[in-house]
């Protein structure tokens, strides 16, 4: 039976990025309950608008709104240069909510629509766009959601909606957002499909990503989706996809899979479902059903979850505050690890799970704790993979950088002035890990620095995340 401490823990993992440092105590005095209802209160608030985008770009936009394809050359390359570092800006910028930001279920919520609407192009504006739509709307409607997302710059650029015309119909967008954003595969025909393409004819957005319809390219003729027919828009055809139960249960599982085990339990999954489906889609009172359910605290769903490239950088960086010297060795690491903010491998996402670990990533994930402590360079070089990197994170990707980080020991040393020193290895394995340790505690005590309390305590939590248990949440 898991301890309240455990159930906290297990919370602040799922709903959050982990624990922080500054809040060890609190989460561990709190009942899940109040937790919860502390995180949600957290989120509450609308989110600001991230905004990376400097006066340079503005201009370059501006001279591109007004130029179009006319475009010299050479601006042209310059407004690519320049967007590529927006994106690399926006990636850390968002990143540091992740680690910092108390609206911890809202950025995870957000985190996860990112994986679920997966889009990826170099318009940083197109990408800051989606970004906020996913922040303001994690924790809302599903239906607004869908619907915003679907007329973003970032999704319509992505999905070629700019060549789904009249008479010559594009479905890649219909067939995606069947597949992948609501109802799952199997659910539909290949008709609904090209009957749905057609009714999204005419979608599309320009540079700054504000949605256009293009009422020459649209086809306004009849069309039969899902057994209705008429002279269907693209609105209509969302609205259809809202009315499938299916979709619902496509989301619960999705977020079933994400926020509590890997393998669905299909009773649970279905009362998710048709509660979400009686709530018009609200993300909020699912979520509220999810984290408040006896079953999610069962034994059997903590730390069975391998943490997630992002998900292991935050973590650790909330429960060891520090500031970083070269903060684009962030990007590399998330290279090296296969997840890069912003750069999905494909429209379905990034698969989790297992896939997140192999022989390379696992040696790399139980290093990056050490080379906090030693400052070593990271002498690996991420894997030249467009899937993985989208050809497009150039300059992010050296070599040879070392990770300069000052942490902050003493926000988090604080919390175990009081542990007797016999007690002190089993209180830190607890607070560190969520699953028990597979290697006798004396094993890691021998290569923690014992000379003081402080110097065992800094050195022995750095041994912990070094192992393979650290990579469960």
């Amino acid at each position: 039976m898991p301890t309240n401490d455990q159930k906290c823990r297990h919370l602040l993992w799922r709903a959050g990025f982990g624990p922080s440092a500054d809040s060890l105590a609190d989460s561990a005095a709190q009942q899940p309950g109040a937790l919860y209802a502390a995180l949600r209160a957290a989120s509450a608030a609308r989110p600001a608008y991230i905004n990376v985008i400097d006066e340079s770009l503005r201009r370059l936009v501006a001279d591109r709104a007004e130029a179009g394809r006319l475009q010299a050359p050479d601006t042209r390359r310059m407004l690519r240069e320049k967007s590529r570092e927006g994106i690399r800006a926006l990636n850390l910028t968002w990143l540091y909510q992740l680690i910092e930001s108390p609206a911890q279920l809202r950025e995870k919520m957000a985190f996860f629509w990112h994986g679920h609407f997966a889009a990826r192009n170099q318009n940083v504006l197109h990408q800051q766009g989606l970004l906020d739509l996913l922040r303001v709307n994690a924790l809302g409607s599903f239906r607004t959601l869908l619907h915003e997302v679907s007329k973003s710059g970032a999704m319509l650029q992505f999905l070629n909606a700019q060549q789904n015309r009249k008479d010559h119909p594009n479905e890649n967008f219909a067939r995606e957002v069947m597949e992948l954003f609501t109802m799952g595969r199997g659910h539909y025909t290949e008709r609904d499909i090209k009957e749905a393409a057609r009714a999204f004819t005419g979608w599309g957005a320009n540079y700054r990503g504000d949605f256009q319809f293009r009422r020459a390219a649209h086809d306004d003729g009849s069309k039969t989706v899902f057994g209705k027919t008429g002279a269907f828009v693209g609105e209509d055809v969302l609205n259809m996809l809202l009315e499938q139960k299916q979709t619902a249960r496509h989301i619960a599982g999705k977020l079933y899979r994400f926020f509590v085990h890997e393998t669905p339990d299909a009773t649970h999954v279905a009362w998710l479902a048709d509660r979400f489906y009686k709530n018009d889609y609200d993300i909020q009172k699912l979520l509220d059903d999810l984290f408040t359910a006896d079953w999610f605290y069962a034994e059997k769903n903590i730390g069975t979850r391998i943490k997630s490239p992002v998900e292991l950088i935050a973590g650790i960086q909330r429960l060891l505050p520090m500031k970083l010297q070269n903060e684009e060795a962030l990007l590399l690491v998330q290279r090296l690890l296969g997840q890069v903010l912003f750069y999905p491998p494909n429209v379905a996402g990034w698969p989790g799970g297992r896939s997140w670990i192999d022989s390379s990533t696992l040696m790399t994930r139980m290093r990056i704790p050490l080379l906090l402590q030693d400052g070593d360079g990271l002498d690996l070089r991420p894997k030249d993979d467009d899937d993985t990197n989208g050809g497009q994170m150039e300059g992010g990707g050296r070599a040879g950088r070392p990770i300069s980080a000052q942490i902050e020991w003493t926000r988090f040393t604080r919390h175990f002035d009081a542990v007797p020193r016999a007690e002190l290895m089993d209180r830190l394995t607890r607070t560190v890990l969520q699953v028990p340790l597979r290697v006798p505690a004396a094993s890691v005590s021998a290569f923690a620095d014992g000379s003081a309390r402080d110097a065992f305590v800094r050195t022995a939590t750095l041994r912990l995340m070094a192992l393979p248990e650290y990579q469960l949440c």
